[in-house]
């Protein structure tokens, strides 16, 4: 989240009185600035205009001292200079992320890293239509307040009578994870916040609570904001629908290694919620043990109680004729994608059509469903018409064009092979010091940028390294997938912590003190999950 100063004017000097002794020479103070200078700078400082230029600097820099290795290695050269030009815009905020992911359209070409076609091609395949078709259905399900409707019932059901702390935060964290395997996890954040934030506000802040009391809800709205950001996150770890993080793996993985097999929504599935489940498990105790006493539920049952839920959900009345049909479209999307692709002996529904059939495929189909059929509301109107989509994450959609851009940018010109020189040190490595190195090695790179610019840094790298020191490229591409989701600590490592941070319920140091557990669990859970279920799934036990 960017943060602006404010720049106060300076005063004229004919408001001044004149001393009554002038200061010798020598300890005169230099004369300030001129008005027109300090307007240009603070003119240039408003409109960006020093972030701007890094990132064309930084190329520039790169291109004049940096030596690869001589003339072989231009385009590498070249490749790095670019990656430091979109790196930096994106860091710094230059401009719009969605401009910013765009770059490479125009920079590969004039650097000679790649041709226009071949670029322009990255920004649209089956993993963005996958992306585009899961935001439609997203939209829908927001529009019809279909998700409130959820973690009312849900929520409604644990919240106990009288209270109980760790059950509502379980009904509040479940309900979340729940939604984030299915939407894009800031998409689900976005959405359930609001969710979150409404029950708090049937709970006092600052004076309207005496002694104990106010610090006892003050630290349960904490655990309320800290679950909705921290399942959101977990939850999308789940499947592929969850987070652009798992999208650029499926797509950089189809890129660098297309005669192997894909991976699928349901095999991901099948490794993906085991490690949320565990990771969500850590969240809940850690949350009850952290922000929950007992004098918690005394403490809330003056201001929320199962009837307050309740009232609420007899606000939206009914199911209507509209919500059925997107759940009927929704639902009948997860089991395309989980049926698509079974097991050897039962190829699934995608064997009909020789397999020519993707993710992004059916998610198109079944988005496209939505401006077909009637809401029954009025004449003529459907589910969804465009106007609704106006909203679509654009930004998100271009970055990972961008992501899948740098990977091939990374292959063509050779820079990967030169990086991974920096990691040979794992050759010969156990599974279980491979995996954990390359998850931190990306975990801490997360936390200083986005999950999703983190991924497109890091999985071409790894690509690269696995082919040099003979192991399976899922074993350290899948590990650097999940390092970068795990960025728990600082608001600029995902969307998800900015929309908690914003709420003003949290600090950073109620970030770090939660987020670091969930951190080391995660990466614990994945060094014995990935060796242990790898083999079956993506086949790890093969050398290459």
């Amino acid at each position: 989240m960017d943060k602006h100063g404010s720049f106060g004017g300076s005063s004229s000097s004919d408001d001044v009185e004149a001393p009554l002794l002038a200061p010798p020479p020598q300890q005169q103070q230099p004369s300030p600035p001129s008005p027109a200078a300090a307007a240009w700078v603070r003119a240039a400082l408003a409109h960006r205009y020093p972030a701007v230029a890094s990132g064309p600097l930084a190329c520039a820099a790169v291109c004049l001292l940096v030596d690869l290795g001589g003339a072989d290695h231009r385009g590498a050269r070249n490749m790095l200079a670019v990656l430091a030009w979109v790196f930096l815009w994106w860091v710094t905020g230059a401009v719009p992320l969605a401009v910013a992911s765009m770059a490479p359209l125009f920079l590969f070409p004039l650097f000679g890293v790649s041709a226009a076609d071949a670029v322009a091609k990255a920004y649209m395949d089956d993993v963005i239509s996958l992306v585009l078709g899961s935001f439609i259905l997203a939209l829908a399900i927001e529009h019809y307040q279909i998700h409130r409707r959820l973690a009312l019932n849900i929520t409604s059901v644990f919240c106990g009578d009288p209270v109980r702390p760790p059950l509502l935060l379980l009904g509040i964290t479940g309900t979340t994870f729940f939604v984030s395997m299915w939407i894009h996890n800031t998409a689900c954040t976005v959405m359930m916040m609001p969710v979150a934030t409404g029950i708090l506000q049937r709970l006092p802040r600052g004076g309207d609570a005496g002694g104990g009391c106010q610090e006892e809800v003050r630290r349960f709205s904490k655990a309320v904001v800290l679950g909705v950001v921290y399942a959101s996150a977990i939850g999308g770890m789940a499947t592929l629908t969850g987070t652009g993080v798992n999208i650029i793996l499926v797509g950089m993985w189809s890129t660098y290694f297309p005669e192997e097999e894909p991976i699928t929504f349901s095999s991901w599935m099948s490794f993906g919620l085991p490690m949320a489940l565990i990771i969500f498990a850590a969240l809940w105790v850690t949350l009850c043990l952290m922000y929950c006493s007992k004098n918690t539920g005394k403490a809330l049952s003056a201001y929320l109680d199962r009837s307050h839920l309740r009232r609420e959900l007899s606000l939206l009345g009914p199911m209507t004729f509209a919500e059925k049909m997107v759940l009927a479209v929704f639902g009948t999307l997860i089991v395309l994608w989980m049926t698509k692709s079974l097991t050897d002996d039962i190829p699934g529904w995608g064997a009909l059509f020789h397999n020519n059939v993707g993710d992004g495929t059916v998610t198109i189909m079944m988005a496209t469903l939505l401006f077909i059929i009637p809401s029954g509301k009025s004449k003529g109107e459907k589910l969804m018409d465009w106007n609704k989509c106006r909203k679509l994450q654009w930004d998100i959609i271009l970055l990972l064009g961008a992501g899948f851009a740098i990977a091939d940018g990374f292959r063509s010109s050779g820079l990967t092979d030169i990086l991974s020189e920096g990691l040979r040190f794992l050759k010969g490595a156990q599974t279980v010091v491979i995996v954990p190195v390359a998850c931190i090695v990306s975990a801490v790179i997360t936390e200083f940028t986005s999950d999703d610019a983190t991924t497109t840094l890091v999985l071409p790298l790894f690509a690269e390294l696995a082919k040099s020191i003979n192991v399976h490229p899922a074993l350290l591409m899948i590990s650097g997938a999940i390092g970068a989701q795990l960025s728990y600590l600082l608001p600029p490592g995902s969307p998800s912590n900015v929309v908690g941070f914003s709420t003003g319920h949290i600090v950073i140091k109620d970030l770090v003190t939660t987020g670091l557990p969930l951190k080391i669990v995660g990466i614990a859970s994945l060094t014995i999950l990935l060796p242990s279920l790898g083999p079956h799934i993506f086949g790890t036990n093969n050398r290459f």
